[in-house]
């Protein structure tokens, strides 16, 4: 057993990440707990001109710094796995990393966006029918969510993303570590049709954020007997949320995700126990100061 620090330096690494609700969302917390010597910074590969490829190298040029941990997010999530010395069962699974524990110089990684998308699911939608479900996105965020979805109990899932290859190999990854769910890869036009005959459907792609206004398939394909999920948390009211409550399906939006994911980070890195109840209030706090949309950097 690790002991517990008293000094936190952490950072988000990712692109186009300044207007990141997270370091704000875990200051917070981190006052509140007494962890007086916490500080969560950003660094966004874009502006600082850094090539995508090259995260890996940031990452272990970061914690030669001073750096005790780190979140990861898009575009770097599955391009910084080859560069760490370790992963976690899950973040092996899914080959995607979004928090990175530093423990005596080696870099372990861990993916906190299943188990965060879990726990919102059972949260916000505990009587949820997890016969068949569409999930559109496959990529960091998809793969986790898929994980989630299998480890839920879906029995039959249906993964389409506008790379075909991205969702077979979503589809690969979960055969393989839940043989009792049956998983298919769909083409993207196909998910309407898809909806008829289903239970529920996600939305794990970058559509609805903002910069990607719409939605990721036709809401006339939506009936009131899906629940339906985004991982969308800026703003929490997409127009896939805002056209599924209208025809009264049970909706799940991606302020729960965003808590329990971050929740989850909070506890890997600093070895406490946050608040998750704390940290929602918080959100909602921070989400009516700040009216203009932001994309969900840590889930995409």
């Amino acid at each position: 057993m690790h002991p517990v620090s008293t000094r936190h330096r952490i950072r988000l690494v990712g692109a186009g990440i300044a207007t990141s609700l997270s370091p704000a969302l875990h200051e917070h917390e981190a006052a509140a707990l007494g962890l007086t010597d916490y500080r969560y910074d950003l660094l966004d590969v874009a502006a600082e001109g850094i090539p995508v490829d090259r995260s890996g190298d940031t990452l272990r040029q970061a914690v030669a710094a001073g750096c005790t941990g780190l979140n990861v997010t898009h575009p770097c999530k599955q391009v910084v796995v080859d560069s760490l010395d370790e992963l976690s069962d899950n973040a092996r699974l899914l080959g995607a990393v979004n928090t990175v524990v530093v423990r005596d110089g080696r870099l372990i990684g861990h993916n906190t966006d299943h188990s965060g998308f879990l726990a919102a699911l059972r949260r916000g939608l505990p009587d949820a029918t997890l016969g068949r479900v569409v999930l559109a996105g496959a990529g960091g965020a998809g793969s986790a969510v898929a994980y989630a979805l299998a480890a839920a109990g879906v029995t039959d899932l249906r993964v389409a993303d506008l790379d075909p290859a991205r969702a077979a190999d979503v589809c690969t990854r979960l055969v393989a570590a839940f043989p009792q769910t049956r998983v298919t890869a769909i083409p993207l036009g196909a998910i309407e049709a898809n909806l008829e005959r289903c239970d529920g459907v996600v939305n794990a792609s970058p559509i609805g954020m903002v910069g990607h206004p719409g939605t990721p398939f036709d809401t006339d394909a939506l009936h009131p007997g899906l629940w339906v999920a985004d991982i969308v948390y800026r703003p929490l009211r997409t127009e896939l949320v805002a056209a599924a409550s209208a025809l009264g399906c049970a909706v799940l939006d991606g302020g729960q995700m965003l808590v329990a994911q971050a929740a989850d980070t909070f506890a890997l890195l600093t070895g406490v126990t946050p608040d998750p109840d704390r940290m929602r209030r918080h959100l909602g706090e921070l989400l009516a100061d700040q009216c203009a949309p932001i994309v969900l950097e840590e889930s995409r």
